[in-house]
């Protein structure tokens, strides 16, 4: 008798997730450029895995995304939660029904421009930018707003 087929399907996303903003003492702002939608520029993402606290989650997609140790610098929970509608295009990542999502806001100072390495799966290329100049880069309205916000946020 045969065994039955397997099946990785990978599990569904959790509709809770952070954006950590990569900053430095310079009030520059690292953005990427994903590589599934080229032009669209960001600050890192990241959904939740089961079992990790939101904190772990940040740094764990900074480590993923960028190859920054999250762990050698100043990682701080913003305080700010938006929700949003998740993009149709992303949808299905997600159980079926679910359409929005809560994302947490991390900022992460590095003190300096550091090296990035990206996945060049997931990222095109990654940009040290002011502040003024970053945010209208950003496809996204939170992560406009998470990085306007730290104009006014003390150092």
């Amino acid at each position: 008798m045969n065994a039955p087929a397997q099946t990785t399907q990978k599990p569904f996303k959790i509709p809770r997730s952070t954006l950590i903003v990569i900053y430095n003492d310079a009030r520059e702002v690292l953005l990427i450029e994903r590589a599934d939608h080229p032009g669209y520029w960001q600050s890192v993402t990241g959904s939740q895995d089961e079992g990790e606290t939101l904190a772990q989650t940040a740094a764990r997609e900074v480590g993923e995304e960028t190859g920054i140790d999250a762990g050698a610098f100043s990682l701080h929970d913003w305080q700010i939660r938006n929700e949003y509608e998740i993009y149709a295009i992303w949808r299905h990542r997600y159980a079926p029904g679910v359409t929005h999502n809560v994302e947490h806001v991390f900022g992460l100072n590095v003190r300096a421009r550091v090296a990035v390495r990206l996945n060049p799966r997931e990222h095109l290329q990654a940009v040290w930018l002011p502040i003024e100049k970053a945010a209208p880069l950003c496809f996204s309205w939170s992560n406009r707003e998470a990085i306007l916000s730290l104009a006014a946020r003390e150092r």
